[in-house]
């Protein structure tokens, strides 16, 4: 995954309604109007969280007649989440690296401690 993807999606993420967007989005395809009916601000507003959700490649908006549904892409929160899942990997390792050099160091103590 390319950076300028990867910081789009974590841009477009960074914001509680656009989470919420992708939220109702999950449930399934709906019409920007019915999209926009449980916010508390004007369809425009709507749209332009919308925008920056397309950008990132979050949300698609396709052509039924005269509606024009909105849905929820899942590939770039796949690739969001295997970027992230590298880096918990990466800590758990530090972290692990680090509880057997404490238990070493503790068991050093110990048998310095029996020795005294």
């Amino acid at each position: 995954m390319a950076f300028d993807s990867l910081d789009a999606t974590f841009i477009a993420l960074a914001d509680p309604t656009r989470r919420a967007i992708l939220n109702r989005l999950v449930q399934g395809e709906v019409s920007v109007m019915d999209l926009a009916e449980p916010f508390a601000m004007s369809q425009p507003a709507i749209s332009k969280h919308l925008k920056v959700l397309e950008n990132a490649g979050l949300v698609s908006r396709g052509r039924d007649g005269q509606r024009r549904p909105v849905r929820a892409e899942p590939a770039p929160l796949r690739e969001a989440t295997a970027w992230l899942e590298t880096y918990c990997e990466r800590l758990e390792g530090n972290f692990q690296r680090l509880d057997a050099l404490l238990e070493e160091m503790k068991a050093t103590q110990t048998k310095e401690k029996r020795h005294d």
